[in-house]
């Protein structure tokens, strides 16, 4: 068995496009517009990485979708948890669970699609404003 993709359904593509790959440092691996079944799939993957994207499908007609929580997360190891809980705060991203153990925080996307961030290798020591901050919403 060999994983292959995960996908998450998205309402704004460009919205979207800027989270995962502005924000979270992603890159686009594939692109697939299908005019007859008015849809665009959009595989981004961690740098290096290419053999774990996630998909991204944007269906031309508009829907709504609920319950991002149903979906359960995505999950992203990163080198310093603080600097990228940082960079996302500092483009508005709100960090629903901050990483006051310096291991583990959790967002979401434009699409409320919950991500955990997870700090590679051993955690990192306490700091502030992390040890202290709250959590925010749902995650």
């Amino acid at each position: 068995m060999k994983y292959l993709h995960t996908m998450v359904r998205v309402t704004d593509l460009d919205e979207s496009m800027r989270f995962y790959r502005d924000l979270l440092g992603l890159e686009e691996v594939r692109r697939i517009e299908n005019d007859k079944g008015r849809f665009t799939l959009i595989f981004l993957a961690p740098p290096g990485q290419p053999e774990s994207p996630v998909e991204l499908t944007f269906n031309w007609d508009p829907e709504t979708y609920t319950g991002g929580r149903n979906f359960g997360h995505l999950a992203y190891e990163v080198d310093n948890i603080y600097e990228f809980c940082q960079k996302l705060m500092d483009a508005g991203v709100t960090i629903n669970r901050p990483p006051r153990d310096g291991n583990m925080a959790f967002v979401r996307s434009p699409d409320n699609i919950s991500v955990e961030l997870l700090q590679k290798g051993d955690p990192l020591p306490a700091a502030e404003p992390w040890a202290s901050m709250p959590n925010s919403g749902e995650w």
